[in-house]
């Protein structure tokens, strides 16, 4: 361990608030930094409050875990409410993109708003050095002509990397940022809690909605977005059924059309085809389909994004990179052409399958994420 790195100049620890939410991931990044000789106070952070004692939101017992995973690490812990500012910054936007037709990433926003805006501003006033969470990404210091500056790095465990997910940090933010667990895998972070003795150690990873939690997605839009029917046509024209609502679909999606056994569509052996959503009309409220998965309708060779940020707050040279559209995609060549702001346009070797309006597009020069931009 470098005593310089958490050690103040008058020889103190330097102080690092972990945001710890009851799941192994920031569970052990508390006990690393401790081991690392930083002082460390976990902050729990309750962000939605409608529905607290439903079934799919488990913030009293992600509570309890992280307490005693703060008593088994031996730092103390606090709770800090920030639903207001979830539901002002976060949760409004999200209501007014799938109002609007779009499919929005909560996650992307929820970090760029709560986890690294309302949460950091809480932990400087409790004289925080550093925050720190338990996400899969890295962040690195390099000196450039205006003095240093800070990158944004993929996790060395790609397959865990959710630098997509913070793509619109900025200098300030990833200056006071640690990601400890950027440098190691995911089984390694499981033998680790084994190994300590976390309560958590088995939990299984949280997925669903950012601080809301796993729930049937359709039905819970329906308590915030009134439904209005209309019809569901094919690429021909056919009216084959009748959609909810546009907002409760999205781009590529196969499931929960309704339209499986649609009459004249059936195959040899009497199944009927896979369709999938590839368009939606708001001015007509009509949702198109298609059938087959590489259908035209559901490629396309190049993209606008808008609401465009940059990791170094200033847009790279126009170029090849490459870029993903939605989370776990593998990264597709592309070439940037010049940087209109707010906006940016990229041309993909390969076109890209069901590019979704709302979703981010994200940038990168190898490992570095450059930052990105809202589909448009």
């Amino acid at each position: 361990m470098d005593s310089l790195v958490s050690s103040r100049p008058d020889g103190g620890k330097k102080r690092v608030v972990v945001g710890m939410s009851g799941g192994v991931d920031s569970s052990v990044t508390a006990w690393l930094l401790k081991e690392q000789g930083y002082e460390v106070i976990g902050l729990f952070m309750k962000n939605w409050e409608d529905d607290d004692d439903s079934e799919y939101c488990s913030t009293r017992q992600d509570w309890l875990d992280a307490a005693s995973v703060a008593d088994v690490v031996g730092v103390d812990i606090e709770a800090v409410n920030f639903a207001a500012e979830y539901k002002d910054r976060v949760f409004a936007d999200f209501l007014r993109e799938y109002s609007a037709g779009r499919t929005p990433n909560p996650d992307v926003l929820c970090n760029a708003e709560i986890k690294f805006k309302a949460f950091l501003d809480h932990a400087m006033s409790l004289g925080a050095d550093h925050i720190a969470t338990g996400h899969y990404a890295r962040v690195r210091a390099v000196q450039g002509p205006s003095g240093e500056r800070y990158q944004l790095l993929k996790a060395l465990d790609h397959t865990k990397d959710q630098s997509y997910f913070l793509h619109r940090l900025n200098q300030a933010q990833l200056a006071r940022t640690l990601f400890p667990l950027g440098d190691i895998t995911k089984d390694e972070v499981r033998r680790i809690a084994h190994k300590i003795g976390l309560p958590n150690a088995a939990k299984k990873d949280s997925t669903g909605i950012c601080f809301i939690g796993e729930r049937p997605f359709r039905e819970f839009l329906n308590r915030y977005l009134p439904t209005d029917p209309g019809p569901i046509i094919t690429q021909t024209g056919e009216r084959v059924g009748t959609h909810h609502g546009l907002s409760f679909y999205t781009l590529g999606q196969r499931k929960g059309l309704g339209i499986g056994g649609v009459k004249g569509h059936q195959q040899a052996d009497g199944t009927g085809p896979v369709w999938y959503v590839a368009r939606k009309e708001m001015a007509t409220n009509t949702l198109y389909v298609v059938e087959g998965h590489d259908h035209p309708w559901l490629l396309s060779p190049t993209l606008q994004a808008g609401q465009v940020s940059w990791v170094d707050e200033q847009a790279p040279a126009p170029g090849a990179y490459a870029a993903k559209t939605r989370y776990r995609q593998a990264d597709a060549s592309c070439v940037l052409g010049a940087v209109s702001y707010p906006a940016f346009e990229l041309s993909f070797t390969e076109q890209q399958w069901a590019v979704t309006p709302g979703q981010s597009a994200v940038l990168y020069d190898g490992d570095v994420c450059l930052g990105g931009g809202i589909i448009i």
